[in-house]
């Protein structure tokens, strides 16, 4: 096996098992709480799947970027959430149930919704984009869906075992995910620097912010909620958009350097945001607990009951 691919298979187990931790945690019906809140569920979507793509769309024609690095901003505009995300939005006081949900919920549409998205792009720009939904499906299902669903097994099958794996899963996926990226960085900088050159910095930092706004307009009137979906759709899964743009462009190096600029990009444009979220979080809560928000009171006390 060569270094390239003991780094991404690193890197991928890394993604699976924090998915895994912030899962060992999870209470059964946490993955489907969005199917309970329809309403919540529908502007998730509409701002991680209809807004943000033309956000995208709109920087990739005002700058002049190299054609495979504005399908790399394109897509990842439409891909589900990083599977990292959920501890920084729990951190930020986000509930997490909805974190979860929106996790699941997201990964599992975006089987069928990422293929219908690529054709519509497609159409628009007469170009012949098209992506197996296949493809997305092994990418989430491994990384995303089957974690979830181990993690929610072994919680509800031994809670006391799940609370005991949650730090040492969390402590190995952390030095895996260490020990991949900075390979990885590093084998890549030159192209991300030439990438950063062109004008990608500001399109990155400008889909950033306006997908925090974004995201924290439509979280609605819940300060958990909004800070959960302001992160979601600021932050996407890089494996889903390489793979989407490499099937586009297969030999050409700048995708996965403009996707992992704006992994890095993104997660210091968003930090801001994060400790202001903290800031806010009154003393007496702790953060992944539901806020006291009058509009999930009630909510909250059907939970802890």
């Amino acid at each position: 096996m060569s270094a390239a691919a003991v780094i991404m298979l690193a890197l991928k187990a890394s993604l699976a098992l924090t998915v895994l931790a912030v899962s060992l945690n999870t209470r059964p019906g946490d993955a489907t709480y969005l199917l309970r809140h329809p309403l919540l569920l529908l502007r998730s979507f509409v701002a991680m799947n209809v807004v943000m793509p033309f956000v995208a769309l709109w920087f990739a024609m005002v700058f002049a970027l190299a054609p495979a690095v504005k399908l790399a901003l394109i897509t990842l505009a439409i891909s589900p959430l990083p599977p990292f995300l959920p501890n920084k939005a729990i951190r930020s006081g986000g509930d997490s149930a909805y974190v979860v949900s929106l996790l699941t919920t997201m990964a599992a549409l975006s089987i069928i919704v990422i293929p219908l998205t690529i054709e519509f792009f497609g159409a628009l720009f007469d170009l012949p984009l098209t992506i197996r939904p296949a493809a997305i499906a092994n990418i989430v299902g491994n990384g995303i869906l089957l974690p979830v669903a181990l993690g929610v097994g072994v919680r509800w099958l031994a809670p006391v075992l799940a609370e005991k794996l949650v730090k040492p899963t969390r402590i190995v996926a952390g030095v895996l995910l260490i020990s991949g990226l900075i390979p990885l960085v590093k084998q890549a900088w030159p192209s991300m620097s030439a990438v950063v050159d062109d004008g990608t910095l500001f399109a990155i930092v400008g889909i950033t912010v306006i997908g925090v706004a974004v995201g924290h307009t439509f979280g609605g009137p819940s300060r958990d909620a909004r800070s959960v979906l302001a992160l979601a759709t600021a932050c996407r899964h890089p494996a889903v958009a390489i793979a989407i743009a490499a099937t586009m462009f297969p030999n050409e190096k700048l995708v996965g350097a403009a996707v992992l600029a704006d992994l890095l990009i993104a997660a210091v444009v968003t930090l801001p945001y994060v400790r202001m979220s903290r800031r806010a979080i009154p003393s007496a809560e702790v953060p992944g607990r539901r806020a006291t928000d009058p509009t999930h009171a009630a909510t909250a006390s059907h939970r802890r009951a």
